[in-house]
């Protein structure tokens, strides 16, 4: 449980509190500690003692008397399933696994170098990739970059056949008039239950499947054999023009991998800068003797 600092006025009445909710609503649980001796525990697993400092911060200063009963009896309970799992596990395991003071120390140091490097990133990373770049990176490696699945340039509408002016969508739809782009984005804005009027963006042909009934056994022939589809089911027709596609393993369209370009190229740079840094810091150290190596 999270801790919630407050405080209290007075380190008696939060005693008198815990002991009391203690007593109210642990009656079954081990509380025969020698009172000479522990006489502030409110709590014991075995050897290990719970006091009533280790919950002094631990009741918010707003909270009515029935839930900070409720909070303390939560930490207490928690406490002791823990020890009492912790206990059985310390009893059990052999020696070398008990021993974590290299493992968190390992932790350690890998936890204070990643924030080390996070922050070097912050404050000296360049972010900018310019399209020259973007560009040089895809033709280098354009061998990283064959597709995993098809893709199209594709629109489509899904309408409902009783739908105003529905004799009138297929004209529209395969016209390249601006007039009658005009009136079909009206009618998808209006009347469409789904549409997609931009084919400039690829989008993954699975995708387009999902959303349109097209069905296929040869999704590669299918592609290569149809360009402009009309297809229904009992209340809905289907409008779908493919105006290019990819078929899977062939090389992937820039503009279809330029954001992960992107990304590749800065996160080289990251490696690149961290390595260097590495490299600055141990020739310093090299030359300034902050280190030795003992035959």
């Amino acid at each position: 449980m999270k801790k919630q600092h407050i405080t209290f006025n007075g380190s008696g009445l939060l005693l008198a509190f815990a002991g009391t909710v203690f007593l109210m609503s642990c009656n079954n649980l081990p509380v025969n500690f020698k009172k000479d001796k522990n006489k502030n525990a409110i709590a014991r697993v075995y050897d290990k003692y719970l006091y009533s400092h280790d919950i002094k911060d631990l009741v918010p200063k707003d909270a009515t008397p029935q839930d900070s009963s409720m909070i303390v009896k939560s930490f207490i309970d928690d406490w002791i399933k823990q020890n009492i799992v912790l206990h059985q596990a310390e009893s059990n395991l052999l020696e070398e696994h008990k021993n974590v003071e290299r493992q968190l120390q390992e932790y350690r140091n890998s936890l204070i170098t990643f924030a080390y490097e996070q922050e070097l990133v912050r404050q000296r990373l360049d972010t900018t990739v310019t399209e020259q770049e973007i560009e040089q990176y895809y033709n280098d490696n354009k061998q990283n970059f064959l597709l995993k699945s098809n893709i199209v340039k594709a629109t489509f509408i899904k309408a409902a056949k009783k739908t105003p002016k529905i004799d009138k969508l297929k004209t529209w739809f395969n016209s390249s008039k601006e007039k009658d782009r005009q009136l079909l984005e009206e009618f998808c804005f209006q009347y469409a239950i789904d549409y997609s009027l931009n084919d400039n963006d690829w989008m993954q042909f699975d995708d387009l499947l999902k959303r349109v009934p097209i069905k296929t056994y040869d999704k590669e022939e299918f592609l290569r054999n149809n360009r402009n589809i009309e297809t229904a089911d009992s209340v809905n027709i289907y409008l779908i023009k493919i105006t290019d596609f990819k078929t899977n393993e062939s090389v992937s369209p820039l503009d279809f991998v330029k954001d992960n370009i992107k990304n590749l190229i800065i996160n080289k740079r990251k490696l690149a800068l961290i390595e260097q840094m590495q490299k600055s810091a141990f020739d310093q150290a090299l030359k300034n003797n902050d280190f030795e190596i003992y035959k």
